[in-house]
């Protein structure tokens, strides 16, 4: 499995897309990126789907809220 990948992602602000370098060497992980363009703080969380073999990015904006 590939430990480093660069993706591309779409900020849920404003809408630019922009490379983020993703490190899935130390597991599941939760972190934020800064929009380029807007500044906004970009939710990424990243899982290594070990039995599956690939990596899985949720990319959201901080404020929102899941019911």
């Amino acid at each position: 499995m590939l430990d480093y990948i660069n993706k591309r992602i779409v900020c849920p602000h404003c809408g630019h897309h922009t490379q983020v370098a993703l490190d899935a060497s130390q597991g599941d992980q939760e972190f934020y990126e800064d929009c380029m363009a807007c500044c906004n703080p970009i939710h990424l969380r990243l899982h290594k789907d070990e039995a599956r073999d690939r990596l899985q990015l949720m990319v959201d904006a901080d404020d929102e809220q899941l019911f």
